[in-house]
């Protein structure tokens, strides 16, 4: 990815699920782009990739570097980027109901003054068995409105951090019913003693959550998980992961292993676009209670949990905060310091300066 679109990440996470060649691939609050160059990879010659920003400095870098990247492919990818606002998708002429097969977003969702409407946009403008993966700030209880008001904090994406149970009920509500985390959520590490003082015991994490539509009664999810003696079997398609694959923070599974799964995970297996890499055998003609079987335990790889700090080897000392590695390769706000409102010149700030609209 070039490097002037790597230097104006804002992410938190990476959510960015792999196997994905040939899908039609939307990413919100797009920013300079860097996670659709590399969705725009993943997809391959056939596939496509959106990113919507309502900013235009952003998206003048984002469309600047396409023609440079596609020579560091070898082709010409189907990627470009459109001004629109997240909450209001379906009004883009690009977009239209079930139009797209995998949504993302990395740290834009919490900038939205009604989250709600970004949720029920993308649920729109998904196709049945479509995915919206995305990473945000969520925190361990509901903010006081001094907290959710602050100016540094709202730059700084704490501000409007959900409660993360609140967020599942607003799935729900939305028709994203049962909400998959990705992997353990990440702590975010607030530096300024008088930020620290301002949210209290407040725990703030970068979380991915995974969230599926299904809309036709014959594959609605439900609200518990089920058991119909179903069974999932990994055909060990995606690149890197042949060996075995996590689909969440709880399911990991190995190529050809039958594994015993819940009606739910069933579904998301055999009826997304996760099914050319998975055989679920079974239905839902028979019902033997809730589901009470344990999944099968996987410990993580070190590149799944790796958030050990690493420098940016292509910084001079002191220009750019330390990264995280692994499977978060991030800048802040993993450390949130309130630089960026002391003015300090030789320094880049921790994000750009955010609007009102959910977008960067």
């Amino acid at each position: 990815v070039p490097k002037a679109v790597r230097e104006r990440f804002y992410g938190c996470g990476m959510p960015l699920p792999t196997g994905i060649e040939g899908l039609r691939v939307l990413d919100l609050g797009c920013g300079a782009g860097r996670d659709c160059y590399v969705a725009a990879k993943l997809v391959g010659r056939a596939g496509e990739v959106i990113g919507v920003d309502m900013t235009d400095e952003q998206l003048r870098v984002a469309s600047e570097f396409v023609g440079e990247y596609a020579r560091t492919l070898g082709y010409q990818p189907h990627l470009r980027f459109v001004k629109g606002y997240i909450e209001f998708l379906s009004q883009l002429p690009e977009l239209y109901p079930g139009s797209i097969d995998l949504c993302i977003s990395n740290n834009a969702v919490n900038l939205s003054p009604n989250k709600e409407l970004v949720l029920r946009s993308v649920f729109e403008i998904l196709k049945e068995g479509g995915e919206f993966q995305f990473s945000d700030i969520y925190a361990d209880r509901r903010l006081p409105n001094h907290v959710r008001s602050h100016p540094v904090l709202m730059g700084e994406c704490l501000g409007g951090a959900l409660y993360t149970e609140d967020f599942k009920r607003l799935c729900q509500r939305v028709g994203f019913v049962d909400a998959r985390q990705v992997s353990a959520p990440a702590p975010v590490r607030i530096e300024a003693p008088e930020l620290r003082d301002l949210v209290g015991a407040t725990q703030f994490y970068s979380i991915t959550f995974r969230l599926f539509k299904f809309a036709r009664p014959a594959s609605v999810l439900e609200p518990t998980r089920e058991d119909y003696g179903q069974v999932a079997v990994y055909r060990g398609t995606i690149d890197g992961q042949r060996a075995r694959t996590r689909f969440d923070n709880e399911w990991a599974f190995e190529a050809n292993r039958p594994v015993l799964v819940d009606g739910n995970t069933a579904v998301m297996l055999g009826e997304s676009w996760l099914r050319r890499h998975f055989e679920v055998r079974g239905d839902r003609s028979l019902h033997f209670g809730r589901f009470a079987a344990t999944p099968p335990t996987v410990l993580y790889e070190p590149w799944e949990t790796d958030h050990e700090l690493d420098d940016d080897t292509d910084a001079a000392p002191g220009d750019r905060p330390p990264r995280r590695r692994g499977i978060l390769p991030l800048p802040t706000p993993f450390f949130i310091n309130g630089l960026r409102q002391q003015g300090q010149a030789q320094r880049p700030p921790a994000h750009e300066p955010r609007s009102q609209s959910g977008s960067r």
